[in-house]
């Protein structure tokens, strides 16, 4: 029997399969098709998951395969300049193709011991109070402690456990696509600035290798979205708005989406858990998606291994739909208010030129570039030190930087007073006595996704908030991890 299933081989479930790994899980993860597909309907990393990837050592292999962004624009294209000193090591986006972040997670995945099984379809799934069963298309059928579906927004896992997906259906659909083009990149340029003059869903971006990422709003809502749409669409649709079809040729992939907005109604039923586009669809305005998956993984990832291996506290995997569910339910609010500003009717264009005014004042400006880069989310730990609940920005220490210290996936203590201490913890928390010009607070409780549970400097309160988070003190009190 394993540890945990993971149902879906993308980005969410990759950055899951090696976050349960780091803790020692036996996990397998399923994944439908035999081969990845090699499309990448999202192309970048906004700055909270560019943190977690230093968090866990791995964003020295993104950096050489992407691009460092610091232009605005990212809410509803709305062309601002990117914001001054945020609260972040990483004040940037990191332009980089999904197929490249799914194809590194996977790598980092199978170092760790993961077990990838391609070309395997989940049919059906049943489960008690010890274990989940689940089936396959071939008939195999495989048991394991806990499953969580991160299969996609169409997601197997959570038609058969009967959740409730509420939200809106699609009203608008484009057609999204990577092919070579004919016309001169200056005669491209200038035809497509005259139509986003007032099509903002409209746009033909070079990529390596000479072919363009074409984007151009459909005709209306396919009634199969699984459907590819075909060059001759294409070409249709880009000569209804720019009055030529810019000769694209020789498509590398074709895609459509839309903008249907949903939220699952629970992210646990049992044993069985769901994660990102499983749990929550939306527009892919502000290039939100595939970050708010990898996030929900980093969230998700030490609390399962928590409870496999026998330490979590009561209540600390229902934290995930607690603390993952209202960051979704704010994204897919942000994009329906970004969906409205890219409409072409009058009333759309006035509040979208009232919103250009308003982002000229730099604190709008900082407050969307936060939310859309999900550094401003902060958990609910209730009152305390304006810290309680975000996460700590990488600080330089006497002795390194502070996301150097996270690697391992445990939490850490960052003691600056070194008079406190974590016995009967060390072996799920490390104990640093280091200090930070950039760090206002005597000591910092971080949990293994560098959230901060607790701030101060008596210990006596230390020790009632380390078992919230980390469990009942283990009986040989030892502090191995101090230094």
């Amino acid at each position: 029997m394993f540890d945990v299933i993971l149902v879906g081989g993308g980005p969410t479930g990759m950055m899951l399969a090696a976050e349960l790994r780091l803790h020692g899980v036996h996990v397998v993860v399923l994944e439908r098709l035999a081969e990845p597909t090699g499309q990448s309907r999202a192309l970048g990393l906004h700055v909270r998951s560019i943190e977690l990837m230093d968090q866990r050592g791995l964003l020295e292999r993104f950096l050489p395969l992407g691009r460092k962004h610091v232009t605005g624009g990212f809410f509803a294209g709305i062309g601002t300049s990117w914001p001054d000193r945020l609260d972040t090591a990483h004040s940037y986006v990191l332009g980089i193709p999904q197929s490249v972040t799914e194809r590194l997670l996977t790598e980092r995945a199978i170092e760790i011991g993961a077990d990838i099984r391609r070309g395997r379809e989940l049919v059906g799934l049943s489960q008690d109070d010890a274990s989940v069963t689940a089936e396959l298309a071939d008939g195999t059928l495989l048991r394991s402690r806990y499953l969580v579906g991160c299969d996609g927004g169409r997601s197997t896992v959570r038609r058969l456990l009967g959740v409730d997906f509420p939200g809106e259906p699609a009203r608008r659909e484009t057609l999204l696509g990577e092919m070579e083009l004919a016309m001169p990149p200056e005669e491209l340029a200038a035809a497509v600035a005259e139509v986003r003059r007032t099509q903002w869903r409209f746009g033909a971006m070079p990529l390596e290798g000479g072919a363009y990422r074409v984007i151009v709003p459909a005709e209306g809502v396919a009634e199969d979205r699984t459907v590819p749409p075909t060059l001759e669409e294409f070409k249709e649709r880009l000569r209804h708005f720019a009055g030529t079809d810019f000769g694209v040729h020789s498509p590398r992939w074709l895609s459509r989406f839309g903008d249907a907005t949903r939220l699952a109604e629970r992210y646990r039923v049992g044993r069985v858990l769901l994660a990102g586009d499983a749990a929550h669809i939306h527009p892919p305005t502000g290039g939100q998606g595939l970050n708010l998956g990898i996030q929900d993984a980093f969230n998700l990832g030490w609390k399962l291994a928590a409870e496999v291996r026998g330490w979590a506290p009561e209540g600390l995997l229902d934290s995930y739909q607690t603390e993952r569910h209202p960051v979704a339910a704010n994204v897919l609010d942000n994009t329906r208010a970004q969906m409205e500003l890219l409409l072409s009717e009058p009333g759309p264009r006035a509040v979208r030129r009232l919103v250009e005014e308003l982002m000229d004042f730099e604190e709008v400006n900082r407050y969307l570039i936060e939310k859309i880069t999900a550094i401003a989310v902060r958990y609910d730990f209730g009152e305390g030190h304006e810290l309680l609940g975000r996460r700590l920005r990488d600080v330089t220490l006497k002795r390194g930087r502070l996301y150097e210290l996270l690697r391992g996936g445990r939490g850490l203590l960052l003691d600056q007073t070194g008079r406190l201490s974590v016995a009967g913890w060390a072996d799920r928390v490390d104990h640093v006595v280091d200090v930070s010009e950039e760090l206002d607070a005597p000591a910092v409780l971080l949990r293994p996704d560098g959230h901060v549970a607790w701030v101060g400097a008596d210990q006596q309160e230390l020790l009632a908030r380390l078992p919230r988070w980390f469990g009942a003190a283990a009986s040989q009190p030892a502090e191995a991890g101090a230094s």
